[in-house]
């Protein structure tokens, strides 16, 4: 098992990394949660595939057990959503002593956390993330949210799990679609601070040596953001390194509600065009924008923006919530490898548009 800490100002936790651990999960919990009641938070994709074996774990160790199951899909970060938990919890007979376990991909850990930091303000909880994109990136840091039809994770808190396993092998039923998804992150991240990380993926040949890559791909990104939330807890800083490509990227997800493009696929396009734009710009050193549209289409990734509307997308990236009074923070590169943050001021974001 490899096992990364987490140690921050108030708390600290750590990431358990191991194929195969979710079959021993209710030993794993045992060590750290002495109370028995767990109330689990999944969608229906996860619960079909993976419910059994989660539930039967916990049963041998003696836990009792509520499953809610939500919707797969973006559309499920809802508030709408968040009440339906929060009456099956309270259907439960939860407790702030009690647990939450979010089990699934980024749309189940945000909510899942984002309901356990609300509900009788505050009760502990614990990600298995299901997807590489919650794996490498979402159910690490602390960050839990939903969405308003005016943006993504508009609403939310900084509230951290008591513990985070990853277990590789749920990744080979992942769709392929979503694997690439995530793989958008693991791009990012190699982007911004690891070109060691950046030349790995350039050189992966075939999908089995990807997952025989994968444990090390996992904690390679689990490191970089762990060293960043440590010293950066509460997004200020340098934390925004990792919203390389995000800023475009949310707004073409929210202009197509969510149902065009995924997450990762948005990002891309959003990685690809901003710095196309900066290398033209003279900003970022030429050719970085050639290798992210090698990596991109190597990972069956789109990288085009699409034919939208110029305006719509101004007027979504404005409300981004990172931004501060007149200012947005946007996420550039000096080459692969070596990013930093540009404040702008939000009438000028046009000008970084492709």
């Amino acid at each position: 098992m490899k096992t990364l800490e987490i140690r921050l100002s108030q708390k600290k936790y750590s990431i358990s990394i191991e194929k195969g651990i979710l079959g021993k999960i209710g030993e794993e919990i045992g060590k750290i949660y002495q109370n028995k009641k767990i109330a689990i938070i999944t969608d229906s994709n996860v619960e079909e595939l993976y419910g059994k074996k989660l539930i039967d774990s916990l049963s041998k160790n003696n836990f009792k057990t509520k499953t809610i199951v939500i919707e797969p899909g973006e559309k499920s970060k809802s508030l709408e959503t968040a009440k339906c938990i929060y009456e099956g919890l309270l259907d439960f007979e939860i407790t702030r002593s009690d647990m939450v376990l979010a089990f699934g991909g980024g749309v189940v850990g945000d909510i899942g956390g984002f309901v356990a930091s609300t509900l009788l303000r505050g009760i502990q909880f614990i990600q298995i993330p299901t997807s590489l994109l919650a794996q490498i990136d979402s159910s690490v840091g602390g960050k839990v949210a939903v969405n308003l039809p005016q943006g993504k994770n508009l609403v939310g808190s900084f509230y951290h799990p008591e513990a985070v396993f990853i277990d590789p092998e749920l990744l080979r039923t992942l769709d392929k679609r979503f694997l690439y998804d995530g793989l958008a992150e693991v791009i990012k991240y190699g982007c911004i601070k690891d070109r060691e990380l950046f030349d790995r993926l350039m050189e992966i040949e075939g999908q089995e040596e990807l997952f025989d890559s994968m444990e090390e791909i996992i904690l390679n990104c689990c490191s970089i953001k762990r060293d960043v939330v440590e010293r950066d807890e509460r997004d200020r800083g340098e934390r925004l390194l990792l919203n390389f490509g995000h800023t475009l990227g949310h707004a073409i997800e929210k202009y197509f509600e969510y149902n065009k493009y995924t997450h990762g696929e948005a990002v891309a396009i959003g990685m690809y065009n901003f710095t196309k734009k900066s290398e033209e710009m003279g900003i970022t050193e030429k050719g970085a924008t050639r290798l992210i549209k090698e990596i991109i289409l190597k990972y069956n990734l789109p990288y085009k923006m699409p034919d939208i509307d110029r305006d719509s997308i101004i007027k979504a990236i404005r409300l981004d919530k990172k931004n501060e009074s007149d200012n947005l923070s946007i996420v550039l590169l000096r080459e692969i490898g070596d990013s930093f943050i540009k404040k702008i001021n939000k009438d000028h974001i046009d000008l970084y548009l492709v």
